[in-house]
């Protein structure tokens, strides 16, 4: 399943982690039945809540790790850095940390509520259910300035130049690209890259964009004026923008691919993925985990101090 790339970043360091780490730990609650119970409570009135916990968690362990600094709020903070001005679903991590200090103080990672939540919420969406190692540590470090993320305009080769300085094969990037089947972007992100400035050159349309698909967005979806900066663009169909599914990959692997942007070896990595079995899907990668002395437990996820 799509999603578990994602997921599978939460996974590095694996030795260090482990399956049922809070298990009797919390006196007598179930952590992840906690956590599981919050998010199916705002998943019943918000679905997109899966979207915004997925990207969340990319933005999250992408950068220095699964270590929570995210999440912190200050001036040069990486919530401030221009990528992740637009990241939603703080506040039901903040909630689910809030349940989970009543209950047990000190004992629940912030970093770990974000990997148990976005898990539970790919599961509700309709990905698989499935099992995470937990025992993360929250990190005493946020900076703005560490936050480099791929950008809108990267070409399928950088995208693979940047997703292997994270460890991920080409393989992987293209299972976690596909995460983009749940949630959608808006014109303001596409229009200067792909649609009337590609290159930098004024006017120009990504060549290797389907034409009536970029004709369409010109169109109807994103005109060339600024009014249009905030409509949405699906990045796959409305009516499974929703659901965590192969559906975005599997529309992507029917297409031809002749452009010399688009290697035939990525093509077949797509052809193989959708023919994968969801099984499969989950793999440990080497992201850093924070674990052990001079990290701590943040009392609220929003702040510096452990208490």
């Amino acid at each position: 399943m799509v999603a578990l790339a994602v997921l599978a970043l939460a996974t590095g360091g694996s030795a260090q982690l482990q399956y049922g780490f809070y298990k009797n730990k919390c006196n007598a609650s179930d952590v992840e039945a906690v956590v599981r119970g919050i998010v199916k409570a705002r998943f019943a009135r918000e679905a997109p809540i899966v979207a915004y916990l997925l990207r969340l968690q990319f933005h999250e362990c992408a950068v220095n790790g699964c270590d929570g600094g995210l999440l912190i709020d200050g001036p040069g903070t990486e919530k401030t850095a221009p990528p992740n001005l637009s990241v939603k679903g703080y506040d039901l991590i903040a909630a689910v940390k809030a349940e989970l200090e009543r209950r047990c103080p000190g004992v629940v990672s912030c970093s770990d509520i974000e990997i148990l939540a976005t898990r539970d919420a790919v599961a509700l969406a309709g990905g698989p259910a499935y099992t995470v190692r937990t025992g993360r540590r929250d990190r005493r470090q946020s900076r703005a300035s560490d936050v480099k993320l791929p950008g809108s305009e990267y070409t399928a080769a950088q995208a693979i130049a940047y997703y292997a300085k994270l460890g991920m094969t080409a393989y992987d990037t293209v299972v976690l690209l596909g995460a983009h089947t749940v949630g959608a972007t808006h014109c303001s992100s596409i229009k200067n890259s792909r649609l009337y400035g590609y290159g930098g050159k004024m006017g120009a349309t990504d060549p290797a964009m389907d034409p009536t698909l970029a004709s369409t967005y010109k169109k109807y979806v994103c005109p060339n004026v600024t009014s249009s900066n905030g409509n949405t663009v699906y990045l796959d169909d409305q009516w499974s923008a929703l659901k965590v599914d192969k559906q975005l990959l599997q529309k992507l692997a029917a297409r031809p691919w002749s452009s010399p942007r688009r290697p035939e070896p990525l093509s077949r990595r797509l052809h193989a993925w959708v023919r994968r079995p969801a099984r499969k899907q989950q793999r440990p990668l080497p992201v850093a985990v924070c674990k052990g002395a001079g990290e701590a437990q943040r009392g609220k996820c929003a702040h510096w101090h452990a208490g």
